[in-house]
């Protein structure tokens, strides 16, 4: 193993990763707990270094609490010596986190299993969830936990994977140029899927076309090394991203689909405002899920369980027995005074997802008050501006509308002409205020919540 020192091998490490059943951590505080429920015997943790940590400061801590071994980054840890007993319990190596990555890279070689790669500017985690629950019907399937899936995350995910999995799904984001090649790198797809291309991580992308280059990695991966993508192919960025790279005389494979072909379709929102899938055959089911749009989340699960044998029906029965935890596309009734029914949406937003859920909340057919908060989109660099003018200029026309945003990014955008129904807070702090004195009142109100994470929209939720 390049990356090692001390005469540690990656094979060594493996070992080790093998003999304790696959346990591995990045967090120094969940050893002792792991320890404990497994009989004493603790995961391997890797001191990763960031901006304002050193793992190394955890390293004998971890190991005190029951680590198996403690890979760190350098040199010992500060009062342990070479020639020590306690020694032989660290891994010393020039770069934790290349060795974290290793060893996943490795442990992928070692399974003998599909694994789905899926990126995408919006839907990524709930086209996961979904795909997971479609695949689960027939299949053990290992996923990505949460939104696992950075540079750490997807080495994490892959270390979850046994031999008693059938199937393992990655879930990969980015924003920048170079990170989707560098996990794919890691995680060796054998079938890819891209749900869409919009305007998200502008800044770290540089612009609308540097985000199609970016999520184009997984392609270019797949058609390099002979793999499979599935694809929506009535989106025309995605059918021409395609057209580019798979050729005749690749071995690679492009399997398209569109929702009409999978005979399914949206019905009007009843349900309590969830979507409801019609599917040929099998009539109309309500899902958990708000917003038409997850139709199309929806249909990416059901082509990759077409592709696996999932039976159609099987498949349909996974998607609406999904129901949303994760703050996206949820609806709640409230259980207070406020007699809300709040559309929670403020994990993440961008340009593109803003729309959307836009879109659906304005077409649903519900009476009464409508409002919505809407906190700033991040990682926008230079097109910030435009982009949050934009939602503005197309909240202003909507005088029936009651509209707070939230975020130094909207209040930089609304300026100082805006129109009565249309109210701007520096931060979710500042809304929060005002809601305690009483100084905006939302009640008996159809609310949409939706802005990036960053924003903390989530802490109003006990006050709306």
């Amino acid at each position: 193993m390049s990356n090692t020192v001390l005469g540690k091998s990656l094979s060594r490490l493996y070992e080790l990763y093998c003999e304790n059943g696959g346990r591995v951590t990045t967090d120094s505080r969940s050893v002792a707990a792991q320890s404990a429920e497994h009989d004493g015997v603790g995961p391997i943790f890797f001191a990763l270094q960031g901006e304002n940590f050193d793992g190394n400061d955890y390293a004998r801590q971890a190991v005190a609490d029951g680590a198996v071994a403690a890979v760190v980054h350098g040199k010992m840890p500060r009062g342990v010596a070479a020639d020590s007993e306690e020694a032989h319990r660290y891994i010393v190596v020039k770069d934790t986190l290349a060795a974290l990555q290793e060893l996943a890279a490795h442990h992928r070689d070692m399974l003998g299993l599909p694994v789905i790669a899926l990126t995408g500017s919006n839907g990524k985690t709930t086209t996961k969830e979904l795909m997971a629950r479609v695949l689960r019907t027939r299949y053990r399937v290992a996923c990505t936990k949460g939104n696992l899936n950075n540079h750490i995350g997807v080495p994490l995910t892959l270390l979850s994977v046994s031999d008693q999995d059938d199937v393992a799904i990655v879930e990969m984001g980015a924003n920048h140029p170079g990170e989707i090649a560098a996990l794919c790198a890691i995680a060796r797809p054998d079938i890819g899927l891209v749900t869409n291309v919009g305007r998200a991580h502008l800044e770290g992308f540089g612009s609308p076309e540097g985000v199609r280059r970016g999520k184009g990695e997984l392609f270019d991966y797949l058609a390099a090394h002979g793999g499979t993508a599935i694809y929506r192919s009535d989106d025309t960025t995605l059918a021409s991203m395609i057209a580019e790279r798979f050729g005749e005389g690749s071995s690679a494979v492009a399997v398209g689909y569109t929702v009409a072909e999978l005979g399914v379709s949206a019905a009007a929102g009843t349900h309590d405002d969830r979507l409801v899938i019609v599917a040929d055959g099998a009539g109309e089911m309500a899902t958990g899920m708000t917003g038409a749009y997850n139709l199309y989340n929806a249909a990416a699960a059901l082509a990759v369980g077409r592709y696996f044998g999932v039976e159609p029906v099987d498949a349909l029965r996974a998607v609406a027995g999904y129901e949303p935890d994760n703050n996206r596309s949820q609806v709640e009734h409230s259980a207070n005074a406020t007699g809300n029914t709040l559309y929670k949406d403020a994990y993440n937003a961008n340009p593109s997802s803003m729309a959307a859920a836009l879109d659906n909340f304005f077409g649903l057919p519900v009476a009464g008050r409508r409002v919505v908060v809407l906190g700033d989109m991040r990682e926008l660099g230079d097109f910030s501006e435009a982009e949050h003018r934009a939602v503005v200029e197309r909240l202003s026309l909507q005088p029936d509308l009651d509209v707070y945003l939230v975020g130094p990014e909207f209040t930089k955008a609304a300026g100082e002409t805006c129109p009565g129904h249309v109210q701007v807070f520096e931060s979710s702090a500042a809304l929060a205020d005002a809601l305690k004195r009483g100084e905006v009142t939302i009640r008996d109100a159809h609310v949409l919540v939706k802005g990036s994470r960053g924003i903390a929209l989530e802490t109003l939720y006990p006050l709306l």
